[in-house]
């Protein structure tokens, strides 16, 4: 059984930095792109970041490039989204989720792990 889980959220001040962490089981890692996603109050859910299985192909949403970092590491099981110059926009419940590629549907999802940006 596919299982992902956010942890690294958490109340920051506008310009500061979170990592989250998305840590995966069941699944060998290294068969799926990783996904982040996020949705804010009253927002449509908006996909982030994606890394694709192998490592070496990232995109971005246009509102975080520059910003915001995908990695992953395999042999440790976890992707993670280094989150810096934090704007009170970012503020929403982020996600991490499981696909074969990028392009595709994602249909296993974490339980979200909160991010808070205010002063």
């Amino acid at each position: 059984q596919l299982q992902l889980v956010e942890s690294g959220g958490g109340l920051v001040q506008p310009g500061g930095s979170l990592r989250l962490s998305c840590v995966v089981s069941g699944f060998t890692l290294d068969s799926y792109a990783i996904g982040w996603f996020r949705q804010a109050p009253g927002k449509e859910r908006e996909r982030v970041s994606c890394i694709r299985s192998t490592g070496d192909s990232t995109n971005y949403a246009d509102s975080v490039k520059g910003r915001f970092t995908i990695s992953r590491d395999n042999a440790k099981n976890t992707v993670y989204l280094q989150m810096n110059s934090l704007k009170p926009e970012d503020t929403a419940i982020y996600y991490c989720a499981a696909s074969f590629i990028c392009a595709g549907g994602f249909g296993s999802w974490g339980q979200g792990t909160q991010v808070t940006v205010s002063s």
